[in-house]
């Protein structure tokens, strides 16, 4: 017996997932299973949008949980301190719509998932920082479904 995973679902879940997210899932879900743009769209931002709740909500938790040990310590207080320093003290003006354009350049490395660590570790408070992120993952897909159809049109 095999199990026969939908296509929405399939997109939905790449979405989700950190390596993909909606660079990975839009054109999947266009250019593998067919879907027009805008539902593309809505199954990969949706899908995207999935894990920020869990991760701006667990990220504090888990922390604290591994600070209990010297090792998790030791790394978390390098890491805060480090980040606090860095960029807290060099970029002051490093904000909420700085965050929201960092998780919408369709680029490896600056989707939601890297804008839920960079807004624990600066600090943001959860409503404030998923709206920026939320904001940064509609444009984000805004940005990538617009250039799997301008690809299509070229090439087609």
């Amino acid at each position: 017996m095999s199990i026969i995973i939908p296509s929405w679902l399939v997109t939905v879940l790449a979405a989700a997932l950190p390596v993909s997210e909606v660079r990975g899932a839009i054109p999947l879900a266009i250019g593998v299973y067919g879907y027009d743009p805008a539902q593309a769209y809505l199954l990969s931002v949706f899908g995207n949008l999935l894990p920020i709740i869990p991760l701006l909500l667990f990220l504090g938790p888990v922390s604290d949980f591994l600070r209990q040990c010297t090792l998790g310590d030791r790394f978390f207080t390098w890491l805060f301190l480090r980040t606090r320093r860095k960029y807290i003290q060099d970029h002051e003006n490093f904000g909420l719509a700085a965050l929201a354009i960092f998780v919408a350049i369709p680029l490896p490395m600056t989707g939601a998932w890297t804008g839920c660590a960079i807004a624990f570790l600066l600090g943001f408070r959860f409503w404030p920082a998923f709206a920026a992120i939320a904001s940064g993952v509609f444009l984000a897909g805004i940005i990538v479904t617009a250039t799997v159809v301008g690809v299509q049109w070229l090439v087609f």
